[in-house]
């Protein structure tokens, strides 16, 4: 049962790369389940598993899939002399798994193994003479199951780590380590001695073992292929999300947009499931001791009921102003769909755009879907020269009384200004009022001081200035925007 164990476990982690979440706790009730329905019904082992390791409709869709790929083991398929039907699996067309005692004295079945007949007859085994294999792997082959054949294949490929294939090319290599570490030495060496004898037995068994052996070579090379198609299909994905994560955004090109978007979601409802819930957190080792004694006044002094104190994390209110102007458009394009995407935990963001004249586009947001609003967006504020003194005079004229101790404004640009004035003193406003300012400036930070750039004019009226140009470093800051807001 151990084996069956071991296999589980790998199919849990096929079920994490498909972003399916599996607790340590939900594996052993897996494992008791495997216990109790064991493998006799494919499709009640199906049915028991979902039940105990899929939690909404969305998770059991990638389940079944996950489990119909990874739970189908092709049977050695007989060559033209042999007169056993090939099935697609290991299961009967009922759904019950063929075991031993269904297949001992069936075609391919025990004693027949890859290169086993169905009868045989007096001149087969008046050719052997009582010769049989002496090698583990063509005793394996000839005289014991199909399933002990794809059991130990199983078992071989977790000895070598089949499951972290990456790329296609790498089938041959697999290919070769499972043969190896089935006992392929062995048989090669088995088949060369008989050959070295050269009587009619001999080269009769040598033939069969060969036949066998190249039957096996195509059911691994079949079996890492199904591995790839598992595996690697969801690895690559996650090298690609990887890699996405952390390009520029100003390097993304349209055709990567969709992948962004999905990423951006993905990040958000990871934060949303972090921080969804307001929520009081209790700091051990500070006393409260007014509480303290106000509630134990009841027990003559004596401290039974201890009160500590406590911090609520509150919703944070945020007012997000984007430069939308050619040079950063990607980055405020991904920063909004990121902030709108956490609407759930977010619920009072008020959202800016400006090349240079300031326009809030918050209602543009609430009455177009997502990619629409952006769109429109980029189009209307997208155009013209940037001047980001226009900008802090329209938000002072327009918003500055809206700031407040609970407010954190986010600025996202890269603070050319075209030679005009900077009007730094306007943040230095902002800084005042609001509970947190935080730039964020796609340029490394060796260009916030070149040319027409004024950061070293705006950092320091800003809580917290630092390089933000991928979506790891905007999934970051909006988590610490998250944890630290009060």
């Amino acid at each position: 049962m151990s084996e069956m164990h071991d296999t589980l476990v790998d199919f849990v982690k096929v079920l994490r790369t498909a972003d399916i979440k599996v607790s340590p706790a939900e594996t052993l009730d897996a494992m008791q389940t495997l216990d109790i329905v064991g493998f006799n019904d494919r499709q009640f082992l199906k049915n028991s598993l979902s039940l105990v390791l899929s939690k909404n409709p969305e998770e059991k869709e990638a389940f079944d899939d996950c489990f119909d790929r990874y739970f189908t083991f092709d049977k050695f398929k007989p060559s033209e002399s042999d007169d056993a039907p090939a099935n697609d699996d290991n299961f009967d067309d009922d759904g019950e798994f063929e075991t031993d005692s269904k297949q001992q004295g069936q075609p391919g079945g025990k004693g027949s193994g890859m290169g086993g007949r169905e009868g045989g007859g007096e001149e087969e085994a008046e050719d052997m003479e009582g010769l049989s294999p002496t090698s583990e792997l063509g005793k394996l082959l000839l005289e014991g199951s199909r399933t002990d054949v794809m059991v130990k294949m199983a078992e071989a490929g977790r000895e070598v780590e089949v499951s972290q294939i990456v790329v296609f090319t790498q089938k041959g290599l697999y290919t070769r380590k499972i043969m190896d570490a089935m006992g392929l030495k062995g048989l090669q060496e088995e088949i060369g001695e008989l050959q070295e004898v050269g009587g009619r037995p001999q080269n009769h068994l040598a033939g069969r073992l060969k036949k066998a052996r190249d039957q096996l070579r195509e059911a691994v090379r079949d079996y890492v292929e199904r591995q790839f198609m598992l595996h690697a299909d969801e690895s690559g994905k996650q090298l690609r999300e990887e890699l996405l994560r952390k390009v520029k955004l100003s390097n993304l090109e349209k055709r990567n947009f969709k992948d962004v978007q999905e990423i951006v979601i993905k990040m958000a409802k990871k934060l949303i499931a972090i921080h969804s819930k307001r929520r009081k957190t209790f700091k051990r080792g500070q006393l409260d001791v007014r509480k303290t004694l106000r509630h134990n006044m009841q027990y003559d002094g004596a401290l039974f009921n201890l009160k500590w104190k406590s911090q609520k994390v509150d919703r944070p209110k945020v007012m997000c102003i984007c430069d939308v102007s050619g040079s950063v458009s990607n980055y405020s394009r991904f920063l909004l769909m990121f902030l709108y995407s956490l609407a759930e935990i977010l619920p009072k963001v008020r959202s800016f755009a400006f090349s240079s004249d300031l326009g809030e586009v918050t209602r543009l947001f609430d009455q177009n879907n997502l990619e629409d609003a952006m769109a429109k967006t980029m189009r209307d504020y997208g155009n013209g020269s940037t001047d980001y003194g226009q900008m802090l005079e329209d938000f002072r004229s327009h918003c500055m009384k809206d700031v407040d101790s609970k407010t954190t404004i986010i600025i996202l640009g890269d603070a050319r200004n075209n030679y005009g004035d900077p009007k730094a003193e306007i943040l230095r406003e902002m800084y005042d009022k609001a509970q947190r300012v935080i730039w964020l400036n796609p340029e490394p930070k060796s260009s916030w001081t070149v040319g027409d750039a004024e950061m070293k004019k705006y950092a320091p009226c800003c809580h917290q200035a630092e390089v933000c140009n991928s979506l790891a470093h905007l999934e970051r800051v909006v988590a610490n925007l998250l944890r630290v807001a009060r």
